[in-house]
């Protein structure tokens, strides 16, 4: 179950529009709309919320950035040999 979870994951991962679709998501989430909801004098666990947004963000980011680059490390023919082509 979780390597099929996981070699569907990559898969969708090396299409164009999955890139363009987090670049935008990515962009929308670190302009001025976004940013003013977090700007609060509030905390949560001592932390100003805009702080914790931006580094829950960056770490997401992160993250992201991780499985893009795992995604394109498949060599082609394991990708083809997985599709049944």
């Amino acid at each position: 179950m979780w390597f099929r979870l996981k070699r569907l994951l990559l898969t969708r991962l090396r299409l164009r529009e999955s890139w363009v679709i987090f670049f935008v998501l990515g962009a929308v989430m670190m302009n001025y709309p976004v940013i003013s909801i977090f700007n609060k004098p509030a905390r949560l666990f001592e932390i100003p919320i805009l702080y914790l947004y931006l580094q829950v963000g960056w770490a997401v980011s992160i993250f992201v950035i991780w499985l893009f680059s795992k995604a394109n490390a498949r060599p082609d023919h394991d990708v083809a040999l997985e599709e049944g082509l």
